[in-house]
């Protein structure tokens, strides 16, 4: 307990200061928004701060940090530091800088800030990834809150029941709707709703690891190794690949861009931006915690008719909920989870729309080309939706490709924030220095991986750390031509107005 109780310090009182310093160091102004000066009513639309910071939290908010501490906290008590110190110092700094960025650059999404920013030859290479993320994650979370519903009903979970797709194809219909129509019609009026369901969830969970005395281990030097945590996989790539969500994310990006063009001033942005990925961090050490918790009660034979085959599962959700609120406590905490799912997937395919209409130019203020880009768009979620459910091992690729590609549109999103920060001559080195070490990870986890090439560990470090030292230098090879032209600009037009 006392280590989980660490964490959750270093998380808020660490999250707090570092969150200052984030904000001190990009300079919010009084500057009109883009959600004031682009007014569409459609996605460019003014909403209040409570709001806006409730649709982020529950945009970024996927099953991830909660599938992914309880899969993580299978290495240790280390996931309790790991994901606070991860969290503020990489994943909230991400999503804030990402949010301001937008809002300085009149609502652009991430593919047109990676465009002017990092050059054309990355932007077409992100735009493949980012693009085959969204519809990941939108196939992703139409199945894991379909299942869940489906488990709720307590009807079979298999694909000649159609039971299932029709779950299914509700989700995608609430999904459809909420792509097509203006972002205060659906979403600014049902997620307070969503919000509420969640931190009942959420509070309830938290309390309950005290009240029924949940077991949690200590960090000594017995249950500390840097080598191989948990069943002979290094904690260096796979546990911050498998916590992904809960420390940072490259899919967060694509949801602060988008919320960014509803906010009203820029001195919001750090609760609507930094804070929420804070309560982010700290919904994933409720989920560890309580985990952990559950897990211990096993191996103990303190819960009938259950062994350790179940660690690491959806199962493990619905066993902690009903074990520490009991059947309807238990049934709230679950519908919570649900939400967070449906609460990402329909912003995600908004998100892919509004960035394949950026690239393409397709004005989407007409409700005819909505229709088109979105039908077109959700054809192809759903073939994959298919493949995951009718494939005996469809999810388990699925989850896997998406944990990749979500944590490599991520090192895009730091590169661009350390080129806009050198650009400008602040501390870039905030930015730089967490995606180095995201660089390691995604590198090191592909080669290495059964779904990447296959090498052994110790070759796939070495790769790692030769892929890790190229992307800072690119990154800062373009940072300095970026400065180079930024300065040029300047001067010419302090030389402009002098001659006025």
């Amino acid at each position: 307990m006392v280590t989980f109780l660490i964490g959750l310090v270093i998380l808020f009182v660490g999250g707090f200061f570092y969150g200052k310093y984030c904000d001190k160091v990009f300079g919010p102004d009084d500057r009109e928004t883009p959600a004031i000066t682009m007014n569409d009513g459609v996605d460019f639309v003014p909403m209040n701060k409570w709001k806006n910071s409730l649709i982020e939290l529950l945009n970024i908010a996927g099953t991830g940090p909660i599938l992914g501490p309880i899969q993580g906290i299978l290495f240790g008590p280390i996931a309790f530091l790991l994901i606070p110190i991860g969290c503020v110092l990489s994943g909230s700094l991400h999503d804030y800088m990402c949010g301001m960025v937008c809002l300085r650059e009149d609502g652009k999404q991430m593919p047109a800030l990676i465009h002017k920013y990092l050059g054309n030859k990355t932007f077409n290479v992100y735009n493949v990834f980012v693009c085959l993320l969204m519809l990941l994650v939108g196939a992703v979370f139409v199945y894991t809150p379909g299942d869940l519903i489906v488990g709720l009903i307590g009807t079979e979970n298999v694909v000649t029941n159609p039971v299932v797709w029709i779950v299914y194809a509700i989700i995608f219909i609430y999904y459809l709707i909420a792509t097509l129509f203006p972002i205060d019609a659906i979403i600014g009026k049902v997620y307070p709703i969503f919000g509420i369901i969640l931190l009942l969830s959420a509070v309830g969970v938290f309390f309950g690891i005290f009240i029924k005395g949940y077991e949690l281990t200590a960090l000594t030097s017995e249950t500390l190794s840097f080598l191989s945590l948990h069943d002979g996989s290094p904690i260096l790539p796979i546990f911050f690949v498998t916590v992904a969500c809960g420390i940072t994310s490259g899919f967060h990006a694509t949801q602060a861009t988008l919320i960014a063009r509803s906010v009203t001033s820029e001195r919001e942005g750090k609760m609507t931006f930094y804070n929420m990925m804070i309560l982010e961090g700290f919904i994933a050490m409720i989920w560890a915690a309580a985990s952990m918790g559950i897990y211990a009660k096993i191996q103990n034979g303190l819960i009938a008719g259950t062994d350790m085959s179940i660690a690491g599962t959806a199962s493990v959700i619905t066993l902690v909920a009903r074990d520490l609120l009991g059947s309807v406590g238990g049934v709230i905490a679950i519908i919570g989870i649900i939400v967070l799912p449906i609460t990402s997937g329909d912003t995600a395919l908004r998100s892919l729309r509004l960035m394949v209409a950026e690239y393409l130019h397709y004005d989407q203020s007409k409700k005819a080309n909505r229709v088109r880009l979105s039908g077109t768009i959700f054809i192809i979620c759903a073939a994959i939706l298919v493949f995951a459910k009718v494939s005996a091992s469809g999810f388990n690729i699925l989850w896997r490709y998406f944990a990749f590609a979500n944590q490599t549109i991520a090192i895009f999103a730091f590169a661009m924030i350390t080129v806009y920060l050198y650009e400008r001559g602040k501390n870039y080195i905030i930015s730089l220095i967490p995606g180095m070490f995201y660089a390691f990870i995604i590198s090191t986890f592909i080669i290495n991986a059964k779904i990447g090439f296959n090498v052994p560990m110790n070759i796939a470090y070495i790769c790692g750390i030769i892929f890790m030292i190229l992307w800072a230098v690119l990154t800062l090879k373009c940072a300095k031509g970026r400065k180079e032209k930024f300065d040029n600009k300047s001067t010419q037009n302090i030389g402009k107005s002098v001659t006025q």
